[in-house]
């Protein structure tokens, strides 16, 4: 998964899960005694009580995993009809709801409760708020401006790269010699032809440069999206087939009204619907 893709309510949960998974090996008791003897005593932590550390802390973090990997996957997944974003939102809310017990239950509860507590809150918090709030859907990094001397890893004058061969805008040229439009079509060190004349049932319209005029409209060339944003099929599938990274250049070969047919390094071909804010190389 391309760290760029990453939301802010991904950020929340993953920082969530951390401090859950810390909590974790934290005294779930505390201790009223004098210093001297709470020294002496061993306050227990979640994983040596399989109740609260498998069915609480546990559940919590493979509930963060599993919202961050539905979203990172190209097409969603289900469980028992049920996708495996809205799986882990209700892990999240069980961990959150069975802490709060915990914390209710425990005559003097210790440091690792009440941190677990917390960070199951908004882990829960996160998991459930992410796709509904527009602030926790923006890009958890700032899209870098995209280096055109380089796109996909390449080195200039290698195929498809700013400046080198194959690259929209380059300057193609014969070996040694200039481009000559009056010459083209004649063999090599020959003089321009004179038009042969030929009877009148050879003579055969000419629909080519007719037919070549809406090609030019429309040239391939390099761009780059602000944020992440799916790529779909050809065919017209809701599915999406791929995701468009920040950062990384795409090569756009169609128009279909504002949509643009664009292909992936790995050489796929998808429609991305949501043009606005791309940057041209």
């Amino acid at each position: 998964m391309n760290i760029r893709s990453l939301t802010r309510g991904d950020g929340v949960l993953i920082g969530a899960a951390v401090v859950l998974f810390i909590a974790s090996f934290l005294g779930i008791s505390g201790c009223d005694a004098p210093a001297n003897i709470c020294d002496q005593v061993d306050s227990a932590y979640s994983w040596e009580m399989s109740p609260l550390g498998w069915g609480s802390f546990f559940l919590g973090i493979a509930g963060a995993a599993l919202v961050i990997a539905s979203r990172a996957l190209p097409q969603p997944r289900k469980v028992v009809g049920l996708d495996l974003g809205q799986v882990g939102a209700a892990f999240t809310v069980a961990s959150a709801w069975t802490l709060l017990m915990w914390v209710f239950e425990s005559a003097n509860a210790g440091a690792g409760l009440i941190l677990g507590l917390i960070a199951s809150l908004v882990l829960a918090g996160g998991a459930v708020a992410g796709p509904l709030v527009p602030a926790l859907q923006g890009p958890l990094l700032g899209a870098p401006k995209p280096q055109t001397p380089q796109p996909y890893g390449m080195q200039p004058g290698q195929p498809g790269v700013p400046g080198g061969y194959g690259y929209p805008g380059a300057q193609q040229q014969p070996y040694g010699a200039q481009p000559d439009p009056s010459l083209a079509g004649q063999p090599f060190g020959g003089q321009p032809q004179q038009a042969q004349p030929q009877a009148p049932h050879d003579v055969q319209p000419q629909p080519a440069p007719a037919q070549a005029g809406p090609a030019t409209d429309f040239a391939p060339f390099w761009f780059a999206v602000p944020v992440a944003r799916p790529l779909y099929g050809e065919d017209g599938s809701t599915a999406p087939i791929a995701e468009l990274a920040p950062g990384t250049w795409y090569l756009a070969v169609e128009q279909r009204g504002q949509a643009l047919v664009a292909q992936t390094q790995d050489g796929r071909r998808g429609v991305l619907q949501d043009t606005t804010g791309i940057q041209r190389g």
